[in-house]
């Protein structure tokens, strides 16, 4: 079936593509109507081609009128990927589903994404292809969406096939989400890796590969970060547990870069349709916020097509500084990220977050350890908020950081040092343990690197300053530099803190 299109606005404000309906001789019969007798069992199916231009709108919807009486609905789909000069992007494209409730964006028709990743999903009340949403395929207006992450120069020629699968609909499963809190330490040190993906997204890994490395990494909590869907929300039944806690979030893939909603509440979904320009990412920031969950963007300076973070940072709770094994996209967000610690009390604390999504990737490589009052989802989330945590390369690496006065003044990290007089001496003590060999241990200000020298395994640091001669205060474990020093880089990083603040602190002018 040849499909003519035709162009329309989004909700999101973007331009959208919108093909003409696609129809099962039962939806044209009485079986359409109200009431009406559906085949007590049985299949149909369409297929339909067509092709993209270059330039083609982000997303792309083939609306497919479902009748009464259907238990399942099947989709499967395929493209071209024809040869490309060297340095142009070739074809890639995404697929999802919207049920009858529409495609408005918030998502309250929302069934599932699966991305690039598979070719085929399915979707029944009893059960879902991961990455979709079990329930009853109701009858009404539903919507394949396709999303054209990339175009090539000669245009892109795709094909959708649609199945609906006629009788008993059966239940659908009450979902079971993970609790709230585990035993924990009381106040204490906690590691977790908050950017995952398991195969309700990109990833290889099931949830039970996922939950094992957690708990060989060492790791007290993680999160549940699919890109675009909340399916893996219930997915962990079995795998929590008193030394492991599962928080809940989304990795929200939007064209103009990535962001975490994490620790929200179960089945929160977080719309990424939109972009920049669009003027509606602050209102997914409210979302994630009354979900209780926080705002993180993700590996900002990643150079991928789509990945670079384009909206800002009004809004975010936290940033993703440090992302998977050290890269200099890394470097360049730790550069942007320290520039901006000058704003004081409105700073963004770092996270860092292995985003593994298969063997060998490593899950807690890095980690974020936070500081929390017990291990609870909102004691966690208060703990990352507030920014006392460090960044460690695995649960080996172990980071205090701490400045004290002269009257018995005393913080760490993330809390601010007041002392009487700006001139007041100030001593900072770096213990380290499981620092690498030959590595450097490093203390920054706002005017750059103030101390460094050797350290290896354990270690303690000390160096004194004023409130006045520095803003905070971070310290950094890195790796010996590859080259040998040569360039005047630093190594790869091992950890690092967020800062300690010196002074009574200033905010930034509204």
């Amino acid at each position: 079936m040849e499909r003519r299109t035709m162009l329309r606005l989004s909700a999101a404000g973007g331009a959208a593509l919108t093909l003409d309906p696609v129809t099962f001789a039962h939806a044209a019969g009485d079986g359409a109507r109200e009431g009406g007798r559906a085949p007590a069992s049985g299949e149909e199916t369409r297929t339909v081609r067509g092709r993209l231009p270059a330039g083609a709108p982000d997303y792309v919807y083939l609306p497919v009128e479902v009748p009464h009486g259907v238990r399942e609905i099947a989709v499967s789909y395929r493209y071209d990927r024809p040869e490309v000069p060297p340095g142009t992007p070739g074809n890639a494209l995404d697929i999802g589903l919207f049920d009858e409730r529409g495609t408005a964006l918030g998502g309250r028709g929302f069934r599932g994404w699966s991305g690039g990743f598979r070719s085929e999903f399915t979707v029944g009340a009893e059960r879902a292809t991961p990455g979709y949403l079990p329930g009853p395929v109701r009858r009404g207006t539903w919507h394949v969406v396709l999303g054209p992450y990339t175009v090539a120069p000669q245009g892109l020629e795709y094909e959708v096939t649609v199945t609906l699968r006629y009788g008993r609909a059966g239940e659908t499963p009450v979902p079971v989400y993970p609790p709230q809190r585990a035993r924990g330490r009381g106040r204490a040190w906690y590691r977790g890796d908050c950017h995952l993906h398991t195969v309700h997204s990109d990833g290889r890994r099931t949830p039970a590969q996922v939950a094992a490395a957690a708990r060989a990494a060492g790791l007290d909590f993680l999160a549940t970060t699919e890109h675009n869907t909340t399916s893996a929300h219930a997915a962990w039944e079995g795998l929590w547990g008193e030394d492991l806690l599962i928080l809940c979030g989304e990795e929200v893939t939007t064209r103009n870069g990535h962001f975490l909603a994490l620790g929200t509440d179960p089945g929160t979904f977080v719309d990424w349709r939109y972009r920049a320009r669009d003027d509606a990412y602050e209102r997914f920031v409210h979302t994630v916020h009354r979900a209780d969950g926080l705002v993180v963007p993700a590996h900002p300076h990643c150079p991928f097509v789509g990945c670079r973070w384009k909206f800002g940072f009004a809004g975010a709770d936290a940033v993703e500084v440090w992302n998977g094994p050290w890269t200099p996209d890394d470097e360049l967000s730790l550069a942007a990220w320290d520039n901006t610690l000058v704003a004081g009390e409105d700073w963004l604390p770092a996270t860092g977050n292995s985003d593994a999504h298969r063997e060998p990737q490593r899950v807690g490589l890095p980690q974020t350890v936070v500081l929390a009052e017990d291990l609870s989802r909102h004691a966690l989330l208060d703990g990352i908020r507030a920014g006392r945590s460090y960044l460690a390369e695995s649960a080996d690496v172990t980071l205090r950081l701490t400045a004290a006065g002269p009257r018995g003044e005393h913080a760490g990290i993330g809390e601010r040092l007041r002392v009487r007089d700006p001139e007041d001496p100030v001593t900072v003590r770096l213990e380290v343990s499981g620092a690498p060999a030959d590595g450097t241990a490093r203390l920054l200000t706002d005017q750059g690197e103030r101390h460094a020298g050797p350290v290896s395994g354990t270690g303690t640091v000390t160096w004194r300053t004023t409130a006045s001669s520095a803003t905070y205060v971070r310290a950094e474990i890195r790796h010996p530099a590859p080259d040998g020093g040569a360039s005047g880089l630093p190594g790869p990083m091992a950890a690092m803190t967020n800062p300690v603040w010196l002074g009574a602190g200033r905010r930034r002018p509204d």
